[in-house]
């Protein structure tokens, strides 16, 4: 099926916020090396269970309360609450890697929320009401969309996925979705704070990287979805959008 011809400056722009969404971890990851996977392994069991249980509860919490701690604030520039939150990342991130695994765990649903108000704020900048039940759920699914430290081929689309239907327990649908894809993410995130001789430092710039991640990838979620409120079709959206996050960007000169 031919591409639709869609990739227009918006569709460009947003396929350039999806390939540039790793950036900052590279360095780290390059850093650290195959010593995270070490450190993935070394977790315990119960330890890993544990994650997706703090994750699961940490998402039903941060849907609830971000939502009132966003309110009447929604009129802030777009551009300086992303950086706010993106210090205020670097700040939890140093506080949970400083105490190894203890402390580590208990960052992570400070992190979850963190991320979460980040996602609720993009949003709202392109138009969206972030305490409108709907939007807090794409909001949610926003947290599919992987992580930085996972190796990709080619370019995973899924987390844009259908919008969710408001019809019963949806958030409990969407939790239960969203929710393992996401302990695997924090649990990368856990081991890699762990890494013996970084400790703040990694945290810190992972906190940072995780968070930059997610608002790119809410940035690509909301802007599609802008995009088909516009009278674009979602299927043919993706399509192009798919086409244009794969092609490599072209060098100056």
């Amino acid at each position: 099926m031919p591409v639709p011809d869609l990739s227009g400056e918006e569709i460009a722009r947003l396929a350039a916020r999806y390939r540039d969404a790793s950036g900052p971890m590279m360095s780290l990851v390059n850093m650290v090396g195959s010593r995270v996977e070490k450190q993935i392994e070394a977790l315990p069991d119960g330890v890993k269970d544990r994650i997706e249980t703090i994750v699961e509860r940490a998402l039903h919490q941060a849907y609830g309360m971000a939502g009132r701690t966003l309110s009447g604030r929604a009129s802030n520039a777009a551009a300086t609450a992303e950086r706010r939150h993106r210090a205020a990342a670097l700040v939890t991130g140093a506080v949970g890697g400083m105490g190894g695994l203890a402390s580590s765990l208990a960052e992570l649903p400070v992190t979850v929320t963190l991320i979460f108000r980040a996602i609720q704020k993009i949003a709202a900048s392109y138009g969206y009401d972030p305490e409108d039940e709907a939007v807090r759920l794409e909001c949610l699914q926003v947290f599919a969309a992987g992580s930085p430290l996972a190796e990709d081929d080619g370019v995973n689309t899924s987390f844009l996925g259908a919008r969710v239907t408001i019809t019963g327990p949806a958030l409990n649908r969407v939790v239960a979705a969203v929710a393992p894809r996401l302990s695997v993410a924090l649990g990368e995130k856990l081991a890699a704070q762990a890494v013996p001789l970084l400790g703040a430092v990694a945290g810190a710039s992972i906190n940072y990287a995780f968070l930059r991640y997610y608002q790119e990838m809410a940035h690509v979620r909301f802007g599609l979805r802008r995009l088909e409120d516009r009278g674009h079709d979602r299927a043919q959206l993706v399509v192009a959008f798919r086409a244009a996050a794969a092609t490599p960007k072209r060098r100056a000169g």
